[in-house]
């Protein structure tokens, strides 16, 4: 939770230098030079759109609804994570071009909604009702708020600084590599929500998920061949 929190006043300090010098970051974009894609374009130069009908974004939603069951039966059947599913899934619609232009506005429609009337309802819910205080209280001592912070600026340190040598913005690569210490979802949303670059929420959403799973299984490699 502490990292969490962490990673996210990290986050809003980076958009602040991000304003200050702009050489530094691509304002939700990764790699150097990549250019805008329409849809985001459009949102963030208020430009014209068109607007997908009803029946596109409902499609674009039971898209996302089936993606969501394949994973949760992969889940059932094989125990491997439903969100990492679903996100291999997605990533192979996209690269395979099996999903047409107007389900991939229906779906950026889908993701607008959301972004604006769930993000902030969902935080404030988080942090009155679904925050365990106590237990965050009582682990807070400077021996863990110092190993805490340490290990999140040690991730993001390390995003920014070899983010040129991928040719990649480093702010926008840290603020990625944040998420890496997020609870999850929401902690994606949260940390997004600080640094202003909710359109990184793809890219964050393979730090916390297939990232985590890959940290998690080198971390316990790693106990089992010393810890005895």
């Amino acid at each position: 939770m502490f990292g969490s929190l962490t990673a996210i006043l990290f986050a809003g300090v980076l958009n602040l230098v991000g304003k200050r010098l702009p050489h530094l970051t691509g304002e939700g974009r990764l790699s150097i030079g990549e250019q805008d894609d329409l849809l985001l374009t459009a949102v963030e130069e208020d430009a014209p759109r068109p607007h997908p009908g009803a029946a596109t974004v409902a499609a674009a939603a039971v898209t996302a609804v089936s993606l969501y069951l394949v994973g949760a039966l992969a889940q059932k059947l094989w125990d491997f994570p439903g969100p990492v599913t679903m996100l291999f899934l997605a990533v192979a619609l996209k690269l395979g071009r099996l999903v047409s232009p107007d389900l991939e506005q229906g779906a950026f429609s889908v993701f607008q909604f959301f972004r604006t009337a769930v993000t902030y309802p969902l935080l404030f819910a988080i942090g009155v009702f679904m925050t365990p205080w106590d237990k965050l209280m009582a682990a807070f001592s400077p021996a863990n708020v110092i190993t805490i912070v340490a290990t999140v600026a040690a991730l993001m340190g390390t995003g920014f600084l070899t983010a040129r040598l991928v040719r990649m913005h480093p702010i926008d690569v840290a603020i990625v590599t944040a998420c890496h210490s997020g609870q999850g979802g929401t902690g994606d949303v949260a940390i997004l929500t600080a640094a202003n670059r909710m359109q990184l929420m793809p890219f964050a959403q393979i730090a916390t998920r297939i990232g985590g799973a890959i940290t998690v299984t080198l971390a316990l490699a790693a106990f089992a061949r010393f810890a005895g």
